[in-house]
């Protein structure tokens, strides 16, 4: 169709959107309406790569790229993250087209090349300023460290995400809404964020010239790192050429442990998204004087009274190379257990995507309700822990239960039965 027409993507469009490899004819577009949902419409490939992943590695190492607990926490927090999306339109968007709607100083085409371009680099750099912020001030790392939290480093951790990141990462983009029209930065908003998926992965070495101007797999491996010489370094999105310009850049060098530099073992994706707020509420009143209280705030995670800002680079524990993440001894069959369960979560989870304006209010209140029941249980199963089983036969009865009564189906009605099974 024309530009700015509404379309459908099709397959191979949403493949090249993972790679941000899209033309500006083909991803323009007249209103914020017309806009597809790229994201939602990637879900098959990010099940299409994740299982690609697990076969290269295999070959390459012998070994899969995960493990199924921390997959499985990896998913919750993704999911986790979305759900404020099915109550609310998106806080980027809203806030976005409420500045050009009434601040505005001009108007760039939204069907020009140069339009899409500017906005690719405009999109990225507020990427860099917000990822570099948020590493580098406590309060914005309570929220971004959700997504450092995994000890591996694969596809799943691309979906690893906060549920509190986006109510800060908003303010970023707004001096672009005083010129550029909100239907071309929702599109460069999606493909930014999409770009990041393929990253995440340890199956791919180096990619030659574009280690120069992309952000790759290697570059991003080091900010994961919590060895001292990967601590604050590549934070660029798409784009490397920021972390060179303002000197952040690191170059991949000996082998990289991931996670953060105390890590929070744990699979319990509640606890992973509150606990380091609560660190902070601590933290907060144990130390004397205001000054310093607005420190702990404001200042980076590593800072203490009479430190510097961002804290003592001597003070990052050493990284040996035998470290062991965290991974309780569970049963097998509880890990096959939590998979099966998981995956019909999944499906009640893209079933609300599709129906969500279908239903009212208390419906999708209830659902939401029981999926953050599920994904807390599924954590704990996964660590093991001695409650965990009461909690999972509560989970179990109040499925039967709101499935009797209609409140909770299945994208595949003849799973229906099973599902009760």
């Amino acid at each position: 169709s024309e530009a700015g027409g509404p379309r459908d993507t099709e397959p191979g469009q949403q493949l090249r959107a993972l790679f941000y490899a899209l033309r500006p004819g083909e991803s323009s577009f007249r209103t914020v309406e017309e806009v597809p949902d790229y994201v939602e419409k990637s879900i098959p490939f990010f099940i299409t790569f994740i299982g690609l992943e697990f076969a290269v590695s295999w070959i390459q190492k012998r070994k899969l790229s995960g493990r199924i607990n921390d997959g499985i926490s990896s998913l919750s927090l993704g999911i986790l993250s979305r759900l404020p999306d099915v109550l609310f339109r998106s806080v980027d968007l809203i806030s976005y087209i409420y500045v050009w709607n009434n601040y505005r100083l001009f108007e760039l085409p939204w069907d020009s090349p140069w339009t899409w371009y500017l906005t690719l680099l405009g999109v990225d750099f507020a990427y860099y300023c917000f990822h570099r912020i948020s590493h580098e001030v406590n309060i914005l790392w309570a929220a971004h460290q959700v997504h450092h939290s995994s000890e591996d480093y694969n596809l799943f951790t691309a979906l690893r995400q906060s549920v509190l990141q986006k109510y800060t990462s908003w303010m970023f983009n707004l001096p672009m809404a005083l010129f550029i029209p909100p239907s071309v930065f929702a599109v460069h908003l999606q493909f930014n964020l999409l770009y990041q998926f393929w990253i995440h992965t340890e199956v791919i070495t180096k990619l030659g010239p574009l280690e120069w101007i992309l952000n790759t797999p290697s570059h991003h491996r080091v900010h994961h790192g919590r060895n001292p010489y990967c601590i604050d370094k590549n934070y660029g999105g798409t784009l490397i050429i920021w972390d060179r310009i303002f000197g952040t850049f690191e170059a991949e060098d000996a082998k990289v442990v991931y996670g953060l530099t105390h890590p929070v073992n744990s699979f319990d994706p509640i606890m992973l998204q509150l606990r380091p707020l609560a660190h902070i509420w601590n933290t907060f009143w144990a130390t004397p004087g205001f000054c310093n209280k607005l420190s702990v705030i404001f200042k980076g995670p590593g800072w203490g009274p009479g430190k510097p800002r961002l804290g003592l680079p001597e003070e990052i524990p050493v990284v040996t190379g035998k470290e062991v993440p965290f991974n309780p001894i569970v049963p097998a069959y509880l890990n096959w257990y939590a998979v099966v369960h998981f995956a019909v979560i999944m499906d009640l989870y893209t079933e609300l995507l599709a129906a969500v304006t279908t239903l009212s209010p208390g419906t999708v209140l209830l659902r939401i309700g029981f999926i953050i029941l599920s994904l807390a249980s599924f954590g704990l199963l996964m660590e093991n822990k001695s409650k965990a089983g009461i909690l999972e036969i509560i989970r179990c009865i109040v499925f039967i239960g709101v499935y009797q009564l209609g409140y909770f189906r299945s994208q595949f009605s003849f799973l229906g039965y099973a599902y009760e099974v």
